[in-house]
């Protein structure tokens, strides 16, 4: 039974995937489609999370070397780290920490708990570093990672939105914006819009995960002192 799950949640996400290549609007994601279908599947049946999990437990396991394969587009796509070194640094660390301090001072002001709090802090961050990095600081891992989906999916519609609607063709732009406000799932539509789009959202998606990492241990506990002190 454990591994009944495992193959229906493969099955289910070839079948969104499929969906998502021929219809491709970003609503019909299926970072977004799967896991909705899953958990109706699962109400339906009366089936408790801990079955399912029992199974799928196994993906959430290779998140780790999902992780440390993120290492591959960066050595590919080297040559654009060289030329463009200064726009992803700059970007990406005004990125973080602004994702931070704007995701804490939110929940703060609605009264979320604390553990809440820290939890939508990495919603900038791709999947697997977040869910890592959430476990380490104490925060819910599993509200991490529908965060995470959240700001994926609204990130990629802002983005695409500015692009058609303003001024903003500028290849590199374009990809900084889709992988530091929407990591995962905005880097997959900034590929469809081009390769330098493309490479550029990777990269920045990476950096992102990395300089968050690093910087969320002592900034978040500083965001948390300073929202208390001057705004709350």
């Amino acid at each position: 039974m454990m591994l009944v799950w495992l193959v229906i949640t493969l099955v289910v996400y070839k079948i969104t995937k499929l969906c998502y290549k021929n219809i491709s609007h970003i609503l019909l994601s299926p970072v977004l489609v799967c896991p909705l279908i899953l958990v109706g599947m699962l109400t339906l049946l009366h089936i408790p999370y801990e079955n399912y999990n029992s199974g799928g437990q196994i993906l959430s396991l290779m998140l780790q070397p999902a992780t440390v394969a993120l290492a591959i587009p960066m050595y590919k796509h080297r040559h654009i780290i060289k030329k463009y070194s200064l726009e992803i640094i700059l970007c990406v660390v005004g990125g973080a920490v602004m994702a931070i301090f704007t995701s804490m001072g939110m929940a703060e002001v609605l009264g979320m708990p604390q553990q809440m709090v820290d939890s939508l802090a990495l919603r900038a961050i791709t999947t697997p570093l977040a869910i890592s990095v959430s476990q380490i600081l104490g925060g819910n891992p599993a509200m991490t990672a529908v965060f995470v989906v959240i700001t994926g999916i609204l990130g990629t519609i802002l983005t695409s939105m500015m692009r058609r609607y303003t001024t903003l063709q500028n290849s590199v732009a374009s990809g900084m914006m889709f992988g530091i406000s929407a990591h995962g799932i905005g880097t997959s539509k900034a590929h469809e819009v081009g390769h330098l789009e493309g490479a550029v959202s990777s990269l920045a998606m990476i950096f992102m995960g990395i300089v968050t990492a690093f910087i969320a241990p002592e900034l978040i506990p500083l965001c948390h002192e300073l929202l208390r002190r001057f705004i709350l």
